[in-house]
């Protein structure tokens, strides 16, 4: 893939309506000439009309070498790993979505110096509305247990800010699986420019994900607008299958995929992968009981995480994931696969 430039990332991405909207691109362009446009929810990032290749012939290529629309996964149910567990965490997390495994998981390792910063989604009390953000404390981290992840944000882009301008050197990500690929590349590549985060990306939790929404379509033009719903009368979502939303006063709104298709992200119709495959720890609640979260530890970097929250009190773990109902819900997300893949 030598010699490939942005040009070669917007004609076979951006234009053809792959682009997951990870923000990886703009995370790793050295010149910050890639860019989402300020308070818009557009389909594909925007270039400021630079390029170190393409205007002065030095040779760059990151944006091309990180794209997870790129680097296709092979459609697996489950992907590798060592063991798949219940969990729950062991202390109070306010608005925690399943078990609150994932907190505890990263607030144990906070305290504990493993990782010095998070990089992870967070929102508005009030609005509900979804930003990227690094974390560096486990109180902050508490504080915003529950945020949505169901809402598109353009995560990776924090990754700039968390490696390349405040210079942590231990620094977790938790995001959905078009983030986990978007990591993963980073990850793999020799690519020189892409060194401070091959280095220093410590951990990666990945996000079970059907599908990630449109913010402004779906609060805005579908909850509030047609269904009179308070976003502050929310409190949790939940996609298996079905976008399940839950109210302060305990009632449940149920609407088909159907019903709001046209707030998806177009990339997301053609992810093939549920359980973030190339994750350090893969993490939802589909296969558990109510209270707890499924765990796919998936390699010695995770078990070394997850043994760590047990050892700190923070987590504790269950046998009896329910395999099939994970397996039947990746198996028809898998149907998505378009066919030149």
């Amino acid at each position: 893939m030598a010699g490939n430039n942005y040009l070669d990332l917007k004609a076979e991405v951006w234009e053809t309506g792959k682009c997951a909207s990870c923000g990886a691109c703009v995370a790793v362009c050295p010149a910050d000439a890639i860019y989402f446009k300020t308070g818009k929810e557009s389909a594909h990032p925007l270039n400021s009309g630079y390029c170190k290749d393409v205007n002065d012939g030095v040779p760059c290529g990151a944006c091309y070498k990180v794209c997870p629309r790129l680097h296709r996964t092979t459609p697996e149910l489950i992907g590798s790993y060592i063991d798949i567990v219940s969990a729950k965490a062991e202390f109070g997390i306010p608005r925690k979505q399943s078990g609150g495994a994932v907190t505890a998981i990263l607030a144990s390792a906070l305290e504990q110096g493993m990782i010095d910063a998070v990089v992870t989604v967070v929102e508005d009390p009030w609005t509900l509305r979804p930003s990227s953000a690094v974390i560096t404390s486990d109180e902050a981290l508490i504080h915003h247990a529950g945020s949505r992840y169901n809402w598109w944000v353009p995560l990776v882009a924090s990754l700039k800010e968390a490696i390349i301008n405040r210079k942590f050197t231990n620094v977790a990500v938790v995001g959905v699986p078009c983030v986990v690929e978007a990591i993963h590349q980073m990850r793999e590549s020799d690519l020189d420019l892409l060194r401070p985060f091959r280095k220093y990306i410590r951990l990666v939790v990945g996000l079970f994900c059907t599908e990630t929404f449109d913010y402004e379509k779906l609060v805005q033009d579908k909850l509030i607008a047609q269904k009179n719903l308070d976003p502050l009368d929310i409190t949790r979502f939940d996609v298996k299958g079905k976008l399940e939303i839950t109210l302060k006063d305990g009632s449940l709104t149920v609407l088909s995929l159907n019903e709001v298709d046209d707030c998806v992200r177009p990339g997301c119709k053609i992810c093939t992968d549920l359980t973030a495959l190339h994750s350090d720890i893969s993490a939802g609640s589909i296969g558990s009981p109510q209270g707890y979260t499924t765990l796919i530890i998936r390699n010695p970097t995770g078990r070394q995480f997850v043994t760590s929250a047990i050892g700190n009190g923070k987590l504790s773990l269950e046998k009896g994931v329910n395999m099939e109902s994970i397996k039947r819900l990746s198996a028809k997300k898998m149907e998505r696969m378009p066919e030149e893949c």
